[in-house]
């Protein structure tokens, strides 16, 4: 057997591994991590968001992901063609969703999403609502742009996400995910360069995490015991990608810790490479920190499937498809329990199929500038 096809023979019987997220049990190991997308006018996934996610489905992703979608409140997001969860016809265009990706074989949960401080550039606002975040403030060094969330925003955003939840478990998807990543609101209350409050809010890592432990305890208390409750949570930030939530293990375990005691049943740790270890003297990225300090499974994700900086990959520049030995290696010592693939599988919706069927040869090179015309 030559190298490739060992290759190939392990990684199809490492990712195929059923995997077990709270009550819900996970044909493999692959997820397709969430990519805003804008297909859906007036909020409402259509019949071409239906067959997008059901042709990866059908195409071996064991856990899907949605794209962001807003919550129940005023100030969630701006984009008129963002997906949103909440409403009669927005809700009922997310049930086809569900019940076309299980009958593809596939279990799905949504991105829950609440975009706070940033706002969408040249995209119509479809609600005028103020930007608010937990200090105004966009970046870590800027000028408030925004409103800083009274006790009663942060209220009715807490309700939101619980409400969303809910509607999520009665409609038939098999968890979900909160967004906590990324530079947006709930990241904002994590990251100490927006998070500038003096009340019970604001200061230390485990009075920043309140406000998203909050949203978790409530989502658990809307949802049946055994619904998985994923938390998506990143160091870098759209606004900066050198921004860091913790700097030590220690100062990581304070964030992670009253998230999982509220009821985070997986952590979605979002890097920009998943390869790079997250703190000097150990080669465990985020995900393996992660799954280490709070005992959780885990996803991982960045760059899976893609060769080199994906800035560079968004310039147009496609790149072959890098081996993921290391990612196996990672996944038998149990470092995580899941690996989530974006842009690879954006481009080439075949991804995992050919993977768990040993067709690495068959593998599409990621190229930006191909993914206009790609659904």
């Amino acid at each position: 057997m030559t190298d490739t096809a060992s290759a190939a023979s392990r990684a199809a019987e490492i990712l195929s591994r059923p995997v077990t997220l709270n009550g819900l049990t996970v044909p493999n190991r692959i997820a397709m991590a969430p990519m805003t997308r804008m297909f859906s006018p007036d909020g409402v996934p259509g019949d071409d968001v239906r067959s997008y996610y059901a042709r990866r489905a059908a195409a071996g992703v064991g856990l899907i992901v949605t794209e962001g979608t807003y919550v129940g409140h005023e100030s969630a997001g701006q984009s008129d063609r963002v997906p949103r969860f909440h409403g009669e016809q927005q809700l009922a265009g997310w049930r086809k969703v569900v019940e076309a990706v299980h009958e593809a074989g596939g279990t799905i949960v949504p991105q829950l999403w609440h975009i706070g401080m940033v706002r969408n550039q040249g995209e119509p606002p479809f609600a005028d609502a103020p930007a608010v975040g937990p200090s105004g403030l966009v970046t870590a060094g800027a000028e408030p742009t925004g409103r800083a969330m009274t006790q009663q925003d942060l209220d009715d955003v807490v309700a939101a996400f619980a409400q969303a939840a809910a509607d999520a478990e009665r409609i038939g998807f098999d968890g979900v995910e909160i967004h906590g990543a990324h530079g947006y609101l709930v990241d904002q209350f994590l990251w100490a360069g927006t998070n500038r409050r003096t009340d019970a809010y604001g200061g230390d890592p485990v009075a920043r995490t309140k406000f998203a432990a909050e949203i978790v305890a409530a989502v658990r208390e809307r949802v049946s015991a055994e619904f998985p409750v994923i938390f998506r949570y990143s160091q870098w930030k759209q606004q900066d990608y050198t921004a860091r939530l913790a700097e030590t293990p220690e100062e990581l375990e304070a964030i992670l810790t009253p998230l999982a005691a509220a009821g985070v049943d997986a952590f979605h740790a979002s890097t920009r490479r998943y390869w790079l270890p997250e703190f000097d003297g150990s080669d465990l990225n985020l995900a393996g920190w992660s799954k280490k300090l709070t005992g959780r499974p885990t996803i991982t994700v960045g760059s899976v499937g893609l060769d080199g900086d994906f800035l560079r990959s968004f310039a147009g520049q496609g790149a072959p498809v890098r081996g993921i030995d290391n990612l196996l290696d990672r996944l038998e010592r149990d470092e995580f329990d899941m690996v989530a693939v974006g842009r690879a599988l954006l481009q080439d919706p075949e991804w995992a199929a050919k993977v768990l069927d040993n067709r690495f040869e068959a593998l599409k090179p990621y190229d930006a500038a191909a993914l206009k015309t790609l659904h």
